[in-house]
C-alpha cells in the first residue's frame, strides 16, 4: 500500500490518498469525513479501502480554511437540502483529480461518507454521473427526497438510535420507487457514529456487518465492472 498526504496545491483543502499495491488500474473511492474532519479515523477508513484494493482518497474539507464559516454553510445547505450545497464542488473537483490517477480507473469511482459526509455522498450522488456507487453512514437526504431518482446505486448504514434513521427508511423507499439498486440497513441498538472504532458509540457487530456490505456492494459496482465491460 502506498499513502501520501495531498496539500492545497494539489487539491483544494488538500487531502490524504492511499493506493493499493500494483499497477492497477484500480476502482476508485472518495471518503469524505464528518465534522471532526480529516482525523486518524478517516485516515485508517482510507487505507482499510487501499488494503482491499481501491485507490481511496479522503478529502479534507476544512484544512486552510475558517472551520467556523465552513461549518455554518455545510450545516446551511444541509438543512436546506440543496444538491448543489457548498462543499459538493470540492468533492466533484476530488474525484476529478482521483480519476487523473495513473493506478486508477476513471469509470470506477464511488464514494464513501459519514454523517456529515453521507449527506454530501447522497447528494453529490444525484448531480454527477460519474460516481458508480456510494455508501452513506448516518446520513441526512437532500429535498425534495424524489431528487434522489437520478443517484447512482447505494448501500446505506444508518443507527436505530439516531434521527438519521429516518432518513434512511425515506431513501429507502425512494430507491425503490424508483428502480434504483440499493442495500439500506437500519442497525438496531447502534447510535450515531457507530462505525468510528476510535469513538464512544463505537458499535463493533454493526461496523463490522456494514464493512461487509459496503465491500459487496461496491464489489459489484466497482470491481464487477471492469470484467463486465471487459
Amino acid at each position: 500500500m502506498k499513502t501520501r498526504a495531498i496539500n492545497g496545491a494539489d487539491l483544494k483543502g488538500g487531502g490524504y490518498a492511499a493506493l493499493p499495491d500494483g499497477n492497477g488500474p484500480h476502482p476508485g473511492v472518495v471518503v469524505i469525513h464528518e465534522a471532526y474532519g480529516l482525523n486518524d479515523n478517516i485516515k485508517d477508513i482510507t487505507h482499510r479501502f487501499a488494503d482491499n484494493g481501491y485507490a481511496a482518497l479522503a478529502v479534507d474539507l476544512f484544512t486552510d480554511r475558517n472551520r467556523a464559516i465552513c461549518m455554518a454553510r455545510y450545516m446551511t445547505g444541509m438543512l436546506i437540502g440543496s444538491v448543489e450545497r457548498a462543499g459538493i464542488g470540492d468533492l466533484k473537483t476530488a474525484l476529478t483529480y482521483l480519476a487523473a490517477v495513473p493506478e486508477v480507473d476513471p469509470q470506477r469511482i464511488g464514494a464513501i461518507g459519514f454523517c456529515m459526509g453521507g449527506g454530501f455522498a447522497v447528494a453529490w450522488a444525484c448531480t454527477d454521473n460519474r460516481l458508480k456507487a456510494i455508501a452513506p453512514f448516518y446520513a441526512s437526504n437532500p429535498r425534495p427526497i424524489d431528487v434522489v431518482k437520478q443517484a447512482c446505486p447505494v448501500v446505506g448504514s444508518y443507527p436505530e438510535k439516531d434521527f438519521t434513521a429516518s432518513a434512511g427508511r425515506a431513501l429507502d423507499q425512494a430507491l425503490d420507487k424508483y428502480g434504483i439498486d440499493h442495500d439500506i440497513k437500519i442497525y438496531p441498538g447502534a447510535n450515531h457514529s457507530f462505525f468510528n472504532a476510535q469513538g464512544r458509540a463505537y458499535n463493533q457487530p454493526a461496523a463490522q456487518d456494514s464493512w461487509a456490505r459496503v465491500m459487496a456492494f461496491f464489489g459489484k459496482h466497482l470491481r464487477e465492472s471492469a470484467s463486465a465491460s471487459g
